[in-house]
């Protein structure tokens, strides 16, 4: 979390675009910078329960889920779009990819209601599906510094594998591997311990 919301506050700086690919080193829950700790510590068991630097719901992570996350600078056309469209394009782009993988999937055309803290139950409309079932959502954060999208993608009994996937997501686009230097990895560091490791921030409302 604390990687996102620095790429994000750095996004001017960089200039373009950042893709990142990562994993949880343990079972953990988040959910919506705008949710109410009193709401959610009580829809799973999952902890550590951290709030995220964007918006939507509460998410379980675990083995079996892939996360990403996509930041633009201001003026990019991502960051001039509605929060709609840039939604639907990342699920777009999720849905290529499969393709890609040999596996068939569609964007959901109209939002699923799901009871509270049951994120992939429902299905929230652009959000990718498998044989009907949701397997894929996002939230995001759009501001002057630029555009966060953080992505979960649960895709256990699709039969694609993560780097594979991962491939195919970046087959479509013209980029470059970048080595973050270590005043960033630092930095991440101590947002981390600052902010989203502590319970003043996590329970703030």
């Amino acid at each position: 979390m604390a990687a996102d919301e620095l790429l994000l506050r750095e996004s001017a700086a960089f200039g373009q675009a950042v893709l990142r690919f990562y994993l949880w080193d343990q079972p953990s829950s988040s959910f919506g910078y705008f949710q109410r700790y009193a709401d959610v510590e009580g829809w799973t068991e999952l902890r550590p329960l951290i709030r995220r630097p964007t918006g939507g719901g509460l998410v379980r992570h675990d083995e079996d889920e892939w996360t990403y996350s996509l930041t633009f600078p201001p003026g990019h056309p991502w960051w001039q779009s509605k929060a709609e469209e840039s939604y639907r394009r990342v699920h777009d782009w999720l849905r290529r990819a499969f393709e890609r993988c040999g596996v068939l999937t569609e964007l959901c055309p109209e939002t699923r209601p799901a009871a509270a803290g049951q994120c992939f139950v429902g299905a929230e409309k652009s959000d990718l599906l498998y044989c009907g079932n949701k397997i894929a959502g996002a939230a995001q954060r759009r501001n002057r510094s630029g555009l966060l999208i953080q992505g979960s993608v649960q895709a256990k009994g699709t039969g694609v594998e993560r780097p594979n996937w991962e491939t195919a997501m970046l087959a479509e686009v013209e980029c470059n591997e970048w080595h973050p230097p270590e005043s960033f990895t630092d930095e991440t560091k101590r947002l981390a311990k600052r902010k989203f490791e502590s319970t003043s921030h996590n329970q703030k409302r």
